[in-house]
């Protein structure tokens, strides 16, 4: 998808069609998990006293971070006891009954102590098995699909009875900077656990159309950071990691006809739900309610708009951007409207107005700057619940 011709939409975009000469294919191993989510079944403040859990903010940022001699040795040491193999069994039946079994494998973090593992929706999808080996060697077999993210390519999972696992430290992609280096983690190709990658963050902001190695399904992904570091098959929903030690990003596609082409998921999209996995026992994820065309020169231009950067609250002549009844729809967000901010961080370089509100919560209270008649206003909005059944507008 190109931001220039293409609307983007908070909520879940629309299937892109095999037969559109420019999309430009991805390629991502899928295997996947069919699992229900489960109660957790436990009290939010044992969990959190117990566990000295804290939930993710972005008041850390380490992305003016250089690595000097031997620091890529010692962030690489220090973020990889925290990464995992995920490897899944699924088991598919012919015509006739008869069954067959496929394997396949991926990566993982874990983002807290107690086991809780962020990897990619395709990782674990319709797998009937899913196994986690940590990078000491213990392996895992008892592995719950917490939730996943509606939005994008993102699965939890949790480790049963798991404690004292060393959780990766999450940093900002709000304030990434083109050429700042990176490290990627991973299982490459599904064999060399934990292999460590160089490069540096080529670009931000990046649409894609990802198709499975079949080509036989496809997945829009917004707002991806491409990079230079190496990733192969096996190293999905892995770390993208700055010079601090941080995760940036999560490792989700690559290029299939060049070298040097890699994408991730900017980790702060991601927090919200994880905050409200740990606060809440919840895997949903917060909504705004609106489609919108994310701001370029060009597209400003086409729609004869005065701003060139920002989100122009847009879905066609004949139908209306702002869901009924969704938090934007109760704020007053109207059509036309320019999302210029959310809670103060300005949309474009910082992230999309998706990724900016899957930092917060369901519940949360957030302020949208919005241009309306080129004059600025501020609105209060009370993020809700993704709707499952609105999962196409």
């Amino acid at each position: 998808m190109e931001e220039n011709t293409q609307q983007t939409s908070e909520v879940a975009p629309a299937p892109n069609k095999k037969s559109n000469k420019n999309i430009v294919l991805y390629t991502l191993m899928v295997v996947a998990l069919l699992c229900s989510i489960g109660a957790l079944g436990f009290s939010i403040y044992n969990y959190m006293e117990e566990n000295n859990v804290q939930l993710i903010s972005s008041g850390t940022d380490g992305n003016s971070a250089n690595f000097t001699e031997g620091s890529i040795a010692d962030v690489a040491s220090k973020v990889s006891p925290s990464v995992v193999s995920i490897t899944t069994e699924t088991r598919t039946y012919g015509y006739f009954g008869q069954e067959s079994t496929s394997t396949a494998a991926g990566t993982g973090m874990i983002v807290t102590s107690d086991g809780y593992v962020l990897t990619n929706k395709h990782v674990i999808e319709d797998a009937s098995e899913v196994n986690i080996v940590l990078d000491d060697g213990t392996s895992y077999d008892e592995i719950e699909l917490v939730g996943t993210d509606p939005t994008n390519d993102i699965a939890f999972l949790k480790i049963k009875d798991a404690e004292n696992l060393p959780a990766v430290t999450l940093g900002d992609s709000k304030t990434l900077n083109v050429g700042q280096q990176v490290l990627a983690i991973g299982n490459a190709l599904g064999q060399f656990s934990n292999s460590v990658t160089e490069g540096i963050i080529s670009g931000t902001g990046r649409s894609i159309v990802a198709s499975d190695s079949s080509s036989s399904s496809y997945e829009s992904l917004t707002d991806m950071i491409q990079t230079d570091a190496s990733i192969n098959a096996g190293n999905s929903g892995g770390p993208l990691v700055n010079a601090a030690g941080e995760v940036i990003g999560v490792n989700t596609a690559v290029y299939s006809s060049g070298n040097g082409i890699g994408f991730a998921i900017p980790i702060s999209g991601v927090k919200g739900m994880l905050n409200n996995i740990i606060k809440n026992s919840s895997a949903t994820r917060a909504y705004l309610g609106v489609q919108y065309v994310t701001l370029t020169p060009d597209t400003a231009k086409s729609y004869n708009l005065d701003v060139s950067t920002g989100a122009y609250v847009y879905a066609g002549k004949n139908s209306s951007a702002v869901i009924s009844g969704s938090p934007a729809d109760k704020a007053g967000i109207k059509d036309g409207d320019i999302i210029t901010k959310i809670n103060g961080v300005e949309v474009g370089t910082a992230g999309t107005v998706g990724t900016l509100v899957g930092e917060y919560m369901p519940g949360d209270t957030i302020t949208v700057t919005i241009l309306r008649d080129s004059e600025e206003k501020t609105v209060k909005v009370k993020l809700a619940e993704y709707p499952t059944t609105n999962a196409d507008n």
